[in-house]
């Protein structure tokens, strides 16, 4: 894949490519060489028309799909992108990165779509109704519920997104909303744009996407505000003016569009008083500085712009870094062979990095390493020189007299530029790092248990993400500056105070959380999850309720199984010798089961009581087909509680009722939760639990066994 000069950066809108002409345009340079190979334009796009697209269409189409089948596209999608990763490297390169920034960039992009396809398809339903929380009572007979649902939104997901990462930046965003079933219009920064045009192409060209699900706004969106309302959403990743500026917008403040932002963050490393030279924690501290000032340039929204350690340290630190950069970075084109680090992704951001070190110089700041001038950079193997069209800058230290110096703690320069600034105690060094006024991340680097609660806990509240960093975690740790899909990404104040990512969280972030009121069986039928109350078609005891035609659930496969089969046993009487034999045989000799006189004391039994697990192994066997059938295993119990003790000759008897069925998109079966309830001779609730099994899709395997 490559770009021809001056090709304009087109837009994909309604189904459409759309190539405008140049115009007025602004020009896209190679960062490393300066030469000239895109044009965006900023001809006025037809922001409505996308947005009306994607509200129709992509709604539409989207809904046709289940969250796991949404959530297995994106596995196919990273299948795809991942075998088409070098394609896109050679247009990386042109951004500045390096082969391994392209990789955090890129591989790290599908692998956030690897990483929400398989949570999506363990930890979502498979229907399109999220239940949220409990169920609540709100009536004495249980005939009037509540509960809450997710649902997607109405509306349209608009991401813009920075510079930086044009491919990670973008797909961190597109899952958790493509699998929420919520159409994405993706807006790129202008300097790296191209490289998210290309990615979005692929994606398109792949087939998998449902129509109007993706679009792309190559260019000026400065009206995309105008045409959203409450159904909509932005996702901004960028400058906090910018964010401001958006946030102020009268259909944000009035008129409901949720906006989230991702923005300026002055991320610390704290050092602690006990990681001194020598130790592994100084190491594992020096090395994350120096990679974070080093990958992507710098040009990261969690890179380490404070490292924050003892006073005594401060020398020994800014030595160590500096040999570090020396020994490890190379600077220079990024398709030479040993280049370390690359140019920044356009001149303008070179100006700006500069002029950002400049001001914080004039305010106090000491160069303790590195230089403002061109650096000479490696452009072949064998040669060095200073080159005036790329954006190269060479990495900078900053040293601090004034550690409240506010500037410091405020003048972000994204690049590679870091400051170390001394602490006399602990106290100042959370206040240090609260001074950036919210943060995406921070580490703290100890070994110490005392000193890592201390100082985790004090800044807490100021960080999204607190990265703890020793000698058992130096080698395994994804890094300071590496969000990973699992984990919440955000900050709150100056970060935004949104939260990216963050597992099923995100997924959660772009749909409507409902509260639903009714009857059991109006919300078993809302949700597809049976509530307590609902009908049920029960197999079993004629005493409690059983018809002899229904047949036992466990004969069923989950072509015939429907929400609310149930199986109702017969009592089963529990005898002193069954709870003694129980406790010989297992070992569990808790006095409540073997002595009257300390159980009677106890103020929870009435005297010697059944075990738990017994009553929970009896109700296995009142409820189980013995013969092969759908069933294929029992994988599990969740939520078990016990309510009732069962004493010296009580009986329980067991409920079992299909409470939610998961076909699985992949596999020759799903799964199947039932819920189990454990009565006594009084109808007395004894326990209650889910029981997990999994169950063929048709039972075909063992149709014509006989016992």
């Amino acid at each position: 894949m490559s770009i021809a000069q001056t090709t304009v950066v087109p837009s994909y809108i309604a189904g459409e490519w759309i190539s405008p002409d140049a115009g007025e345009g602004t020009k896209v340079l190679d960062a490393n060489t300066g030469e000239h190979i895109a044009t965006v334009s900023s001809a006025k796009l037809d922001v409505a028309a996308a947005l009306d697209y994607g509200r129709s269409v992509g709604h539409r189409e989207l809904a046709k799909l289940s969250l796991h089948e949404r959530a297995l596209k994106l596995k196919e999608l990273a299948m795809y992108l991942n075998d088409r990763r070098k394609q896109l490297y050679e247009v990386s390169f042109r951004t500045g990165a390096t082969k391994l920034d392209s990789m955090v960039d890129i591989d790290g992009g599908i692998g956030v779509l690897f990483t929400f396809s398989s949570k999506g398809r363990r930890e979502l339903p498979n229907s399109n109704v999220i239940i949220d929380g409990a169920t609540e009572p709100l009536s004495k007979d249980g005939s009037f519920i509540g509960s809450h649902i997710f649902t997607p939104m109405a509306g349209v997901a608009v991401q813009i997104n920075a510079f930086n990462f044009p491919v990670w930046g973008m797909l961190e965003k597109f899952a958790p909303a493509f699998i929420a079933g919520v159409p994405t219009i993706v807006k790129p920064a202008t300097p790296t744009g191209y490289l998210s045009e290309a990615v979005i192409r692929m994606m398109l060209d792949s087939g998998l996407l449902p129509e109007g699900s993706l679009q792309l706004l190559s260019g000026s969106a400065r009206d995309v505000l105008d045409h959203m309302d409450y159904r909509d959403m932005v996702a901004f990743t960028g400058s906090a003016a910018t964010a401001t500026r958006l946030k102020e917008h009268r259909n944000v403040i009035d008129g409901g569009v949720k906006f989230t932002a991702e923005t300026d963050s002055l991320n610390a490393a704290i050092l602690g008083p006990d990681a001194v030279e020598g130790t592994a924690e100084f190491e594992a501290f020096v090395k994350a500085v120096v990679t974070e000032m080093t990958s992507k340039a710098g040009q990261k929204c969690t890179a380490i712009r404070r490292s924050i350690v003892p006073q005594n340290l401060v020398d020994a630190v800014i030595k160590a870094v500096g040999e570090r950069i020396e020994a490890r970075t190379v600077i220079g084109d990024p398709r030479v062979e040993g280049v370390t680090m690359g140019a920044l992704a356009s001149l303008d951001q070179l100006r700006d990095v500069r002029q950002a070190v400049q001001d914080l110089l004039d305010a106090g700041g000491e160069l303790a390493y590195g230089s403002l001038d061109a650096p000479k950079v490696r452009i072949s193997e064998e040669q060095t020189a200073a080159v005036a069209e790329g954006a190269f800058m060479s990495p900078v230290v900053l040293r601090w007299d004034e550690p409240q110096n506010p500037i410091l703690h405020s003048r972000e320069a994204f690049g590679p530029v870091s400051s170390v600034v001394g602490y006399q105690d602990l106290d100042e060094a959370v206040e240090l790092a609260a001074m950036g006024s919210g943060s995406l991340v921070a580490t703290v680097c100890t070994n110490d248990p005392e000193v890592m609660r201390t100082l985790t806990v004090g800044i807490a509240a100021h960080h999204g993400r607190v990265h703890i960093l020793n000698r058992e975690t130096a080698r395994t740790s994804t890094g300071h500056g590496s969000p990973v899909p699992h984990l919440v990404h955000g900050g709150p104040g100056r970060a935004g105070g949104g939260e990216e990512l963050g597992g099923i969280r995100s997924v959660k972030h772009h749909m409507q959380r409902t509260a639903v009121q009714g009857s059991p069986n109006m919300l078993t039928a809302l949700t597809g999850v049976w509530h307590t109350g609902a009908d049920q078609q029960i197999a079993g005891s004629e005493t409690y309720g059983a018809k002899p035609e229904n047949v036992h659930p466990f004969r069923k496969s989950l072509a015939e199984l429907k929400i609310g089969d149930a199986f109702a046993s017969e009592l089963r009487q529990v005898t002193l010798k069954d709870i003694t034999d129980f406790a010989n045989e297992t070992g569990d000799t808790f006095y409540a089961h073997v002595n009257q006189a300390a159980a009677e004391a106890n103020p929870f039994f009435p005297g010697i009581v059944a075990h738990g697990y017994l009553l929970v192994s009896w109700a296995a066997g009142l409820f189980v087909q013995p013969a092969p059938g759908p069933v294929l295993a029992n994988y599990g119990l969740e939520s078990l509680r016990f309510i009732t003790p069962v004493g010296v000759d009580d009986s329980i008897r067991v409920t079992l009722t299909a409470k939610k069925i998961t076909p699985r998109v992949t596999d020759e079966y799903g799964e199947v939760a039932w819920d189990a309830v454990l009565h006594n001779q009084n109808d007395e609730i004894v326990a209650t639990y889910d029981v997990l099994t999994l169950v063929e899709k048709t039972d075909l395997t063992y149709a014509n066994w006989e016992s």
